[in-house]
């Protein structure tokens, strides 16, 4: 058994041979990752329909053109920014050999599957009977749920799947196999009555003493009144069965005076509602209420599946935030994280901006550091990809609405897979040089890693936010309360350049690293949860707060400034 070894932008990845197969992902053991979160159940029936993302192998120079185009597009001190391609541009540039599609739809489907070619041509979905699918991937499906007794369960693999050479020349991976999940950063709930000093702008005696839309729009200087501009767009992510419920929209915007609804519902599941999606909706909204918002629902459990979701939609939401994520070392290989980011271009590319909250165990991550005094810290991925946007969290520092400091759980830190991308050196090396900084031992993180989050909002347990959640309202924290509420901001300035005739403001990175005054700094506070270490919060950019918290006002100025060879911008 020879080894024969493919080389992809994240490192070396390893197939093994054997009659005509090549082993798919073999660097990891099955459901190892996940195992203790997910217990095997039961064989999956042979008819039961089973449904996966198949990803298709972009040759070189074409991945190489789609970065270069990524960063070009992204970048405001670029003769090409805000030069965004269509879905169509996107197909063209990559370039996907129709013979390539071909055989591998071909193959699945004289396995006895339905095929559906994504728009890109880089993935096929696949949907077909358990028995042909062990069929068509040399390998076993089973059933697994969770431990404490969900009644949600998932379809895996619970061996390697194997493809025939043939096949597999043309394929990165097939998803949805090996995943074992732990997608949620779950929000926190806390009890009703908050300790925050100010007025209750709420009807309901519930939201005293928390973080409500009015609160937000004083600390993040939002415009009371914001006009409504055509194609502007925003969306949440939810998955694990997350749903909304109308009349807890209602409640809230009826409570709060905001105008909090969904405009469009792609996907779907039980309309039971949950806290992380009524989070997520009632805040994106009550920064951004004048915003078509849509909620894009993925009931795989799958980062890869979503992404493939959004980006193959023609006219895909401006503006996504995502309060979900998982750990670094948790992802199942190198393939499937290359091929998420591979997403992430194509949509900073098409002019989309992508949020993630960074997580809610500080350094940690969902995996915690055990009882070993020297265990390592664990990065979140996708919070750690240089191609997203990743949003910490914060508290108030007193009891009124005014300066704020690192909230201690939240997630941040520096990459074990990703180096240090352009546009953040500068600002990571001012944060190691600073005397302030107090680094945890080398041993314990990557001195030469991607650092996040990039920015930060109110997140933290000391103030929760108020949610009408299952007709009640509660105090809600986490960075899942952060992120919507950054995301909205940003699809507020996206409203402003869209009004100008100039276009969205894409991948957020290149923008927010080079106007770092237009956030409000967080110099205080350290992301150790209960770790004696954890990364300091200074002035600057730091592994705990980013560049700090949101100043609309600052903001809509540094995005209305920005000037391209076709732009012309009087501000």
């Amino acid at each position: 058994m020879l080894p024969m070894f493919r080389a992809f932008g994240l490192g070396v990845l390893i197939g093994l041979s054997h009659a005509g197969w090549i082993l798919q992902e073999a660097e990891v053991l099955p459901y190892s990752a996940n195992r203790s979160s997910w217990l095997l159940h039961d064989k999956v029936p042979a008819e039961h329909p089973v449904e996966f993302t198949v990803a298709l192998k972009v040759d070189e120079d074409r991945h190489s053109a789609l970065e270069k185009v990524f960063w070009e597009v992204s970048d405001p001190k670029h003769p090409k920014y805000g030069q965004h391609l269509s879905l169509d541009g996107i197909t063209q540039l990559l370039a996907v050999p129709d013979s390539r599609v071909g055989l591998v739809k071909d193959y699945f489907e004289q396995a006895g599957a339905t095929t559906v070619v994504g728009p890109n041509k880089d993935v096929i979905t696949v949907s077909m009977p358990a028995a042909a699918a062990e069929a068509a991937l040399n390998t076993s499906l089973s059933f697994f749920k969770r431990p404490e007794g969900s009644d949600r369960r998932i379809v895996t693999a619970s061996t390697h799947y194997w493809l025939p050479e043939h096949v597999a020349r043309e394929v990165v991976m097939v998803g949805e196999l090996l995943q074992f999940p732990h997608l949620s950063t779950a929000p926190l709930q806390k009890p009703v009555q908050g300790s925050g000093n100010w007025p209750n702008s709420c009807d309901d005696p519930g939201c005293s003493g928390l973080v409500t839309p009015a609160v937000l729009a004083q600390r993040y200087k939002l415009p009371s009144k914001s006009d409504a501009v055509a194609k502007n767009s925003m969306a949440v992510a939810e998955f694990q069965g997350q749903y909304y419920k109308d009349s807890d929209l209602s409640s809230f915007g009826n409570s709060c005076q905001r105008d909090v609804k969904v405009d469009k519902t792609i996907g779907g599941d039980k309309p039971v509602p949950g806290v992380e999606a009524e989070l997520d909706i009632e805040y994106i909204k009550a920064v951004a209420p004048e915003i078509h918002l849509t909620v894009v629902y993925d009931n795989q459990f799958s980062l890869l599946s979503w992404v493939n979701q959004i980006t193959s939609l023609q006219d895909s939401p401006l503006v996504h935030s995502v309060s979900y994520g998982n750990d670094e070392k948790q992802q199942i290989s190198a393939q499937y994280i290359y091929t998420c980011n591979t997403a992430f271009m194509k949509a900073g590319a098409r002019g989309l901006s992508i949020l993630f909250a960074s997580g809610d165990q500080g350094v940690c991550g969902r995996q915690g550091c055990g009882k070993r005094k020297h265990a390592p810290f664990h990065p979140d991925f996708p919070g750690d990809s240089p191609y997203i946007t990743t949003v910490g969290g914060t508290d108030f520092k007193g009891s009124d609405i005014g300066e704020e400091t690192a909230w201690s759980a939240s997630g941040g830190g520096f990459s074990n897979y990703f180096s240090i991308p352009e546009y953040q050196k500068a600002a990571v090396a001012a944060y190691k040089a600073s005397p302030d900084a107090n680094l945890p031992p080398q041993r314990l993180w990557n001195n030469t890693g991607r650092g996040y989050p990039d920015v930060a909002a109110l997140g933290g347990t000391k103030t929760p936010y108020c949610v009408a959640v299952q007709g009640e309202f509660a105090g809600v924290a986490g960075t899942s309360a952060a992120c919507p509420v950054v995301a909205g901001v940003f699809a507020k300035l996206n409203g402003l350049r869209l009004k100008a005739r100039k276009p969205p403001l894409g991948f957020l990175n290149p923008f927010i690293y080079q106007n770092p005054s237009a956030f409000q700094d967080v110099t205080s506070g350290k992301n150790s949860a209960t770790r004696k270490w954890g990364f300091t919060a200074v002035k600057g950019w730091d592994p705990a707060t980013g560049f700090g918290t949101p100043d609309y006002e600052a903001l809509a100025k540094a995005s209305m400034s920005i000037v391209s060879d076709d732009q012309t911008v009087v501000v």
